[in-house]
């Protein structure tokens, strides 16, 4: 299975998901590729340091080799599923690649949020405690994601 997570810059929701979700496959031996992007993202940058430092201290995941892909220059096409931090991200998405209708969610909405809660607050520029609520709330996703494929 390929899964894709998607945010704006792809340096803090979609990049922390992306590495949470790839230790837990690995910890469950379940075979999932993952991948992640951003519709603002600039190929290359890193990580926020808060991003990196949450990741580390609290989930013992390394983020610090991850680099932002821009959604244009990014696999998307060859995704079984694509999970968005907001419902805003899913209409851009979806606006851009109306083909993969279906296959596209936020993920709130995949983990079976109830459809009032369906996004993850963008963290960056915030505080350290931002981006643990933050981390937090992609962990909780991540375990009901688990639970369905």
């Amino acid at each position: 299975m390929k899964i894709m997570f998607i945010c704006t810059g792809n340096i803090c929701r979609s990049a922390m998901a992306h590495v949470m979700l790839e230790e837990k496959a690995k910890k469950q031996n379940k075979n999932i590729d993952v991948y992640s992007c951003g519709v603002f993202a600039r190929n290359g940058e890193k990580s926020t340091y808060e991003a990196i430092q949450v990741l580390k201290t609290i989930y013992n995941v390394d983020l610090t080799k991850h680099r932002a892909t821009y959604i244009e220059d990014s696999p998307i096409e060859q995704m079984d599923v694509i999970l968005c931090a907001t419902t805003s991200h899913k209409k851009n998405v979806l606006n851009s690649y109306p083909n993969l209708a279906g296959k596209v969610f936020t993920m709130k909405e995949y983990a079976g949020y109830p459809k009032n809660d369906l996004d993850i607050n963008d963290p960056w520029g915030c505080s350290y405690e931002i981006y643990e609520e933050c981390a937090k709330e992609i962990d909780e996703c991540i375990d009901k994601i688990m639970e369905k494929i």
